[in-house]
């Protein structure tokens, strides 16, 4: 049984525990606007809002949902900010069949409600993961611009400040809550070292990033730091380049980092807290995270396996720890794919 809300409207379905989000929204909710069309993510034409972020509904199973509140193109019908899109998109020509449109409806929505006034450059980098067969994308574009230049006085506030040309150095406010980022892993490592040992690395910028698969340091000054981190997922990598802030607590052994960075298209965001705890001889690391991908590479990658891959990056942080506590170098760095192979065989004993 999932409880969900949809629409506004709290929802019971019975549903096996495989079901696709998209699969119960039309089936079991009859909501048939939302489209189901490539079913592997790429096309975008199942696009709903999940907790107010656009999400794949055919990605993600429905029971992820449970509690969260879910808007499908049913739920614009008295929208402002729909509302003014549908007239732009009837003015610019921007749809023919039709079968895109609820999902490119629900991306044009966020950008308009998130971005604001944004040029037609950005405007077709958020697209990158919605396909049309039919326009060529231009009327699509102009319709946006238009209505994000005038934006309605109903339209809400921004869940978050994007720049439109994105610093050298981001930095997220220490106001933001990791509860407003859509993707969270609790993660529990127990070290092979001394308590002391352990803190004496996890308070150390420097040997902590070296600890990181991807992560390298450029800068740090005070709480504040700048870095790069490397990601590859299957055909697509990328090299995010950001700033952060880092404070750490000697008396709790806790720390938390909290960063963004861009590279081209996608743009990453996070946040991670971690805590040492003695246990017998050695100690537990205890580390939560939560994180969003924006971009083709978001658009391209399921929910279960990005956390897949960062709970195997989170176990390969932990023996890395371990190898500086022994004056050893840390390993060098595989690929996210080799990483995530090594975990689900230590998750399922083959």
């Amino acid at each position: 049984m999932i409880e969900f809300t949809v629409n506004g409207a709290a929802r019971s379905v019975a549903a096996p525990a495989r079901t696709h989000l998209a699969d119960v929204l039309r089936e079991h909710c009859g909501l048939t606007g939302t489209h189901l069309g490539c079913e592997q993510g790429v096309c975008g034409a199942c696009t709903v809002m999940v907790n107010g972020a656009p999400t794949r509904s055919c990605l993600i199973y429905a029971h992820e949902a449970a509690g969260m509140e879910v808007t499908t193109i049913e739920g614009l019908d008295e929208d402002p900010v729909a509302e003014a899109l549908r007239a732009a998109f009837s003015r610019h020509h921007a749809l023919q069949c039709g079968y895109c449109t609820p999902g490119m409806m629900m991306t044009a929505r966020d950008i308009v409600t998130r971005l604001g006034a944004v040029d037609e450059d950005r405007i077709r980098d958020e697209l990158a993961g919605n396909l049309c067969r039919c326009t060529g994308y231009r009327g699509i574009v102009r319709a946006i611009a238009e209505v994000a230049a005038s934006r309605p006085a109903s339209a809400p506030l921004p869940r978050r400040a994007v720049p439109l040309t994105p610093p050298p150095a981001p930095v997220i406010a220490p106001s933001t809550p990791m509860a407003a980022l859509p993707n969270r892993l609790e993660h529990r490592e127990t070290l092979a070292i001394p308590l002391d040992f352990a803190w004496a690395i996890l308070s150390d910028p420097a040997r902590i990033a070296a600890c990181v698969p991807g992560m390298t340091l450029l800068r740090h000054e005070g709480e504040a730091v700048e870095g790069e981190m490397a990601v590859a997922l299957g055909p697509f990598s990328a090299r995010f380049a950001g700033a952060g802030t880092l404070t750490l607590d000697a008396a709790t052994r806790t720390g938390r980092l909290r960063g963004q960075g861009r590279d081209g298209a996608n743009g990453a965001e996070g946040e991670v807290e971690w805590r040492l705890e003695p246990e017998g001889a050695g100690a537990a690391l205890r580390v939560e995270l939560a994180w969003r991908l924006t971009g083709p590479l978001a658009q391209f990658s399921r929910p279960a396996l990005l956390r897949g891959v960062v709970a195997a990056m989170a176990g390969e942080f932990a023996r890395n720890l371990e190898r500086q506590a022994r004056g050893e170098a840390p390993a060098a760095q595989p690929g996210l794919w080799s990483l995530l192979r090594a975990w689900w065989k230590g998750l399922f004993g083959r």
